[in-house]
């Protein structure tokens, strides 16, 4: 027997073995991988002749998807996601052009209301039809709601109806800026965490409220941009670079997002994501829009990662003045 280190673990061969001898024992196929053997590139063409050796340090390599960014998402309530934009299912055309919008988008979790059944045409269309919930994560959310107990009563319902556990609270405080009612907002988070939902929250941009949601149980903080529809962008960033620096859990910015640049202004700041629905359903070209969000949000999300350049008051050179013509 001879002992080599193979991908930096000790491994005893039978004398003789060769390469491809030894990628046989290991089920690997000769044609999809590279060997390095004492630090030279071992052609694929000599693997049956080169017989290895007591000693030989061996590394054998393939290739696997992507980069950093694979490992650069993002968990809630113990659930991991890769991308970062969540879309709602409100205001599309129909739910052939939601499903559309949602592929482009990338998003992996998608809100939906709790409405009541046409129980008299049995053969209208269902969402699930088009979006399959195997598939993607189903968020169960509470618009509409103005009060804690329709909120609480509409999230028991669809834990009911589909199992969900994982769901998005909002208790609106009047129509006409649909604005969170922080009271009852809060009232609602406490009796839904002693229910053991998993409740992400949408709030007000006010950082104590935010870490009052977070002590009662919130497992997500979500302060709005501007107000829900409005399509006006982010108009608080201080204080949702305030909601983010003080909390444990993730902060995703929902309502209020028009463009792809509002959604990588919301990434820069540190949120773990963005939330949208009518900046996509309403744009002339939803497909197209929802593309450009998700593009939006990763381009946000690495420059977050870059590190932005500090703002300077007056002009500083890129390149060196010395040694001018």
């Amino acid at each position: 027997m001879i002992e080599v280190t193979l991908n930096g673990e000790p491994r005893r061969l039978a004398a003789g073995t060769s390469i491809i001898g030894l990628l046989g024992a290991l089920a690997l196929d000769a044609t999809k991988v590279a060997v390095e053997r004492n630090l030279e590139i071992v052609p694929r063409s000599t693997f049956d002749a080169v017989t290895l050796h007591d000693g030989d340090q061996l590394e054998i390599v393939h290739f696997v998807g992507g980069g950093q960014d694979d490992d650069d998402g993002w968990e809630v309530a113990g659930r991991k996601f890769k991308s970062r934009l969540i879309v709602g299912t409100g205001k599309y055309r129909d739910f052939a052009q939601n499903a559309a919008a949602l592929e482009a988008s990338g998003a992996e979790i998608v809100t939906v209301a709790v409405r009541r059944v046409n129980v008299m045409d049995k053969g209208q269309p269902m969402l699930t039809d088009f979006i399959d919930p195997k598939k993607f994560t189903y968020l169960p959310n509470t618009a509409g709601c103005f009060t804690g107990d329709d909120a609480v009563r509409t999230l028991r319902l669809a834990r009911e109806a589909g199992g969900w556990n994982l769901v998005k609270l909002e208790v609106l405080g009047e129509a006409r800026t649909l604005y969170p009612d922080m009271a009852e907002t809060l009232r609602a988070t406490e009796i839904l965490v002693k229910e053991g939902f998993d409740v992400m929250v949408y709030c007000a941009d006010d950082p104590i409220a935010a870490k009052k949601l977070e002590d009662l149980g919130a497992c997500a903080i979500m302060p709005l941009g501007s107000l829900i529809g409005s399509g006006l962008g982010i108009q608080n960033p201080v204080t949702i670079r305030m909601i983010i620096e003080g909390a444990k859990v993730p902060v995703l910015v929902d309502a209020g997002v028009g463009t792809a640049s509002d959604a990588a202004a919301a990434m820069e700041l540190g949120c773990a994501g963005v939330l949208m629905n009518t900046a996509i359903a309403e744009a002339r070209d939803p497909i197209l829009m929802a593309r450009a969000m998700k593009l939006g949000v990763e381009s946000g999300r690495l420059a977050y990662r870059a590190g932005r350049m500090a703002r300077r008051r007056y002009a500083d050179p890129s390149s060196p003045l010395a040694g001018l013509i």
